[in-house]
C-alpha cells in the first residue's frame, strides 16, 4: 500500500513492513512517483527470483528509493539521468536511517 510522501506498507497474512519515504528538502513534481515505485518493486522482486516477505521488504524499499529520485524532476526527467549506482546508495541510506538494535 502507497502512502505517498510517507512511504509505503506492506501487510501480508503473517508480516507486517512500514517503509518511510526518503527525506528531501524539495519536490519538484510528485506525478509519476507511484509508477516509479512499481517498477522499481516489480524489478527488485524480479532480481530476487523468488516473492518471500524478506523480497517483498526489500522491494518496498527499493520502491520507495526510486519513487523519491521520480519527484526531483519534472516528468520523467530525473530517471532519464539516474543511475543504478545512486538508487544503491538510496537503498543503504534509507536501510541506515530505519535501523536500529533492541536494548535487549
Amino acid at each position: 500500500m502507497k502512502l505517498g510522501e510517507f512511504g509505503a506498507a506492506y501487510i501480508g497474512e503473517d508480516d507486517y513492513f512500514v517503509s518511510p519515504g526518503y527525506p528531501l528538502d524539495e519536490v519538484v513534481d510528485p506525478t509519476g512517483a507511484g509508477d516509479a515505485f512499481a517498477g522499481a518493486f516489480l524489478g527488485s522482486l524480479d532480481v530476487a527470483g523468488e516473492v518471500t516477505p524478506s523480497s517483498i521488504r526489500r522491494a518496498v524499499v527499493y520502491g520507495s528509493a526510486v519513487a523519491s529520485f521520480q519527484v526531483e524532476g519534472f516528468g520523467p526527467a530525473r530517471l532519464l539521468t539516474l543511475e543504478r549506482d545512486e538508487v544503491e546508495v538510496r537503498y543503504r541510506e534509507m536501510r541506515r536511517l530505519t535501523y536500529f538494535e533492541a536494548d535487549d
